[in-house]
């Protein structure tokens, strides 16, 4: 675990900003760094093993109902599901039953699935939504009824547990009833995003009834602090619904209905039969290869699995161990490359297979060969997207916090779920606890112009009834001679993609451990706008060999929150880590 000055520290990088509020900043944006990491010293690297399983969250107690499903008989599956139900308790700033999540599982017989539980579009959403909206908030696809997109993560859990768990939902919601109804202490980190979140908050009773109280010496309303307890009992009451009712209580039932009242009084489109009609659906997962392993990633309208993918094809025509060793600028610049070039594609390419169609050539070997062959080790590119082989014919089939769980029988799970922003689109819709996301951000209200994370794109992403947004949500599961030997996943916005290559790329090329791959530092590139992103670690020189080669540098304190799991056959240890840049656990039976 971090020591205690790692939490005292938190909420000063957290409070600096004061732009932070005005753009209501996502919580994967505004990220953390240790004193060690920004003086260039070796950043801490937590990691737990166990020979039985385990499971990684960004919070000990989610983490904690992630390892009581193991011990209950659950396997990696419950584990998971467990632990996503109880982050959207104590963590509920990222995550929660009101968002949407991608569910990546590999089975004990060697099966691959990919649960989609991504938000969908109102019936009554249209292209022109944001453009015509009439509404008294500022930012509408960030803030209030129009920013939510139909939620389906509760319905991926159950679908997860009764496909392939052993334990029913009510038992992985239990936790979650606990932490809720009896509360749970409010970190620096939480307390840092209500500040952050407060102004949008405060216009909605809902959420001042859960997050606010009166101040003491003032009495005037107040966030939540650091070392207070925070009880949700709304919440808890609606888990307790969910566990005795099922998921028809949420979709059908007087969750739906209650929404639908409050969308009507504040300007909202979502209807109950929206929640009625919602569907999560199985597809067919992204497999590619990398030099001797198989990456399973999870498909469009994730662009993560197919950039993942693309990029590490890309990266697969240099030798980066090498590279690393005699040319760390080079190693840079090549992977901060092979970044642009597959982002470009993002923009043009990528939306929902079952509204548009996504090329299969995008991870074409070919392909990647003719992109890497673009990359010159002495300047950068200026690029537009590239044209995939049978871009017209070949195309997916139709059909933000992470969770790592594996066992020893061969059940790996990577689980990366979202309410988008910092507690969403910042209402509860009163009487259920419940943060709604603000999804429809991540579609694209206009052409041409950035969303809340800075990111382009095209028609194809372009807001339609029934859709599901495109996400950068990318669980990610490698196999080697056909065993499990990693899943990793992150939250960070576009910078989720380019998280999890680096724990790939450190862990795989530069075989460093886990703990080790996830707390290295992290550069980041996404074509638009036309920067590269480095961590405050990188030292000066570095920089200033990447400025020689015409990268236009911006320091970041942090890049997004990561979380990963390897296994080793020799030893037969199972080793967890969290990510340092933020307080987590990693734990297992012992």
């Amino acid at each position: 675990m971090l020591k205690f000055w790692l939490m005292e520290w938190v909420v000063g990088v957290l409070c600096i900003s004061a732009t932070a509020s005005a753009w209501g900043l996502q919580s994967d944006l505004v990220n953390l760094v240790p004193p060690t990491a920004m003086s260039g010293a070796p950043i801490e690297k937590p990691e737990s093993t166990s020979r039985k399983n385990m499971v990684a969250s960004v919070h000990p107690l989610a983490t904690q109902a992630g390892v009581e499903a193991f011990a209950n008989g659950g396997n990696a599956i419950d584990a998971a599901i467990a632990t996503a139900l109880t982050l959207g308790v104590v963590d509920n700033f990222n995550s929660g039953i009101g968002g949407g999540c991608f569910i990546l599982i590999r089975t004990a017989n060697g099966d691959v699935y990919a649960i989609d539980g991504r938000e969908m579009a109102p019936a009554a959403a249209t292209q022109d939504l944001f453009r015509d909206a009439k509404t008294r908030f500022s930012n509408p696809s960030q803030t209030g009824p129009l920013a939510s997109g139909v939620p389906g993560a509760l319905k991926a859990y159950a679908r997860a547990v009764a496909q392939h768990g052993r334990l029913d939902l009510g038992a992985s919601l239990n936790k979650g009833i606990d932490a809720a109804e009896n509360g749970f202490q409010v970190t620096e980190a939480y307390a840092a995003k209500l500040r952050i979140a407060k102004e949008a908050m405060l216009q909605f009773p809902g959420a001042v009834n859960v997050f606010f109280r009166p101040d003491p010496k003032t009495g005037l309303l107040e966030p939540y602090r650091a070392g207070e307890v925070l009880k949700q009992s709304d919440l808890a009451e609606t888990y307790r619904k969910i566990s005795q009712e099922g998921t028809a209580w949420f979709y059908q039932g007087a969750f739906a209905e209650l929404t639908e009242q409050w969308m009507k009084a504040n300007g909202g489109i979502m209807t109950a039969m929206d929640f009625s009609k919602y569907k999560t659906v199985d597809r067919k997962p992204v497999r590619s290869e990398y030099r001797d392993f198989e990456i399973y990633g999870f498909p469009p309208p994730s662009s993560g699995g197919v950039h993942v993918a693309q990029v590490l094809n890309i990266l697969e025509q240099f030798e980066l161990a090498d590279l690393y060793q005699s040319d760390r600028a080079g190693f840079y610049h090549v992977i901060a490359e092979a970044m642009k070039l597959a982002f470009a594609d993002r923009a043009f390419w990528l939306g929902d297979p079952d509204f548009v169609e996504v090329p299969l050539g995008l991870i074409d070997k070919s392909y990647a060969r003719e992109l890497a062959g673009k990359i010159k080790m002495n300047s950068v590119l200026t690029t537009d997207h590239g044209v995939p082989p049978n871009a017209a014919t070949e195309f997916f089939e139709r059909h933000t916090t992470h969770v790592a769980a594996a066992d020893s029988e061969g059940n790996w799970v990577a689980l990366t779920t979202t309410v988008n922003t910092t507690f969403g689109a910042k209402y509860v819709v009163p009487g259920t606890g419940v943060i709604m996301n603000n999804q429809m951000d991540d579609f694209v209200a206009f052409p041409g112009k950035p969303n809340a994370f800075g990111l382009v794109g095209g028609e194809n992403n372009a807001v339609a009834a029934g859709k599901r947004p495109l996400s950068s949500m990318s669980p990610t599961i490698v196999l080697k001679d056909g065993k499990p030997i990693l899943t990793v996943g992150a939250a960070g916005g576009p910078k989720i993609i380019t998280e999890v290559l680096w724990a790939i790329i450190n862990h795989l090329d530069l075989e460093m451990p886990i703990g080790e791959a996830i707390a290295a530092p992290r550069l980041h590139h996404q074509w638009a706008p036309k920067q590269l992103l480095l961590e405050a670690s990188f030292d000066n020189e570095l920089a200033e060999q990447l400025t020689a080669k015409q990268h236009q540098i911006k320091r970041s304190r942090s890049m997004g929150i990561c979380q990963g799991i390897t296994f080793d056959a020799k030893t037969g240890l199972f080793t967890g880590a969290f990510d340092p840049r933020t307080t987590g656990s990693a734990a297992g039976e012992q």
